[in-house]
């Protein structure tokens, strides 16, 4: 799941890494407009390329379909430690796109690093979320014996720390303290998605894993819609990027809050189906 995941963080990274300074010379709108026809080559070779399973004669008929999947969502609702893990995946993904978001912003306008160089911060981050990815799983698999939730729970602390530290950074910080606390921000923040999704799917039973990871991803999905904006709107209207981070540090305290809860609930209730 670690190494499915790395394709969406290095892509990132690779987009930093080229659009960004293309972007200097040529101005933004004609590489954006080269990043759209490589999108549509790149879905032109999915289409041309890709095959699907085989067709499961088991499945229900299509009449049939709308009403078991409102029942299967609806289902979902009410496997709590799924829910409440979800929930915290919304202040997690929230906190992996303001990263993302204002990272440049930040080290350009704030630290007064130069644009090409505060791309740059993006593009390591990126790359140690994809690195953070495979490792995470690693670890949830190897050191907590495939326990998913309380790993969330570390990568979510430690991610407060970092949160709270870039916050005291004052202005004319140089590059090169900001590339470690880069590197750490982006492996935790960035690098814990192949661990939720895999916790997602082990806290309902195997036939389930499918709406399982899907209703996951609805909820946890509407922290990338809400948190740029209000921490963009806390920047705004403090006229300081501190209160930012600060916020996103009280968001992953209660992200810890909500993991603590479930796990607390798995124990009690034995609801996970595997070790997670």
């Amino acid at each position: 799941m670690g190494i499915k995941q790395m394709g969406v963080t290095l892509g990132s990274a690779l987009a930093a890494l080229l659009l960004l300074p293309a972007a200097t010379v040529w101005g933004w709108r004609p590489v954006l407009f080269g990043a759209c026809l490589l999108l549509i080559l790149t879905g032109i070779l999915a289409y041309r390329f890709y095959s699907d399973p085989p067709e499961d004669d088991s499945k229900v008929e299509s009449a049939e379909a709308p009403a078991r999947l409102l029942a299967s969502i609806l289902q979902m609702f009410k496997e709590k430690p799924l829910v409440l893990v979800s929930i915290a995946a919304m202040g997690l993904s929230g906190s992996q796109l303001i990263l993302n978001t204002y990272l440049v912003l930040f080290a350009y306008e704030y630290i007064g690093i130069g644009l090409v160089s505060a791309g740059m911060l993006l593009v390591i981050s990126e790359v140690s979320g994809s690195f953070g990815r495979i490792a995470w799983g690693m670890i949830s698999d190897h050191v907590f014996q495939g326990k998913r939730i309380i790993v969330m729970a570390i990568i979510a602390a430690l991610s407060i720390v970092i949160s709270l530290g870039i916050s005291q950074l004052p202005p004319g910080t140089v590059f090169w303290v900001m590339v470690p606390i880069t590197i750490a921000f982006g492996f935790c923040i960035s690098g814990f998605n192949g661990v939720w999704m895999n916790a997602a799917t082990e806290l309902v039973p195997v036939k389930q894993a499918g709406i399982a990871s899907g209703f996951s991803l609805m909820l946890g999905s509407w922290g990338v819609i809400l948190g740029p904006p209000l921490f963009g709107y806390i920047v705004d209207v403090t006229g300081s990027f501190t209160f930012g981070w600060l916020f996103l540090a009280a968001v992953l305290a209660v992200v810890i809050v909500l993991l603590l809860w479930a796990m607390a609930i798995v124990k009690r209730e034995g609801k996970a189906y595997t070790k997670g």
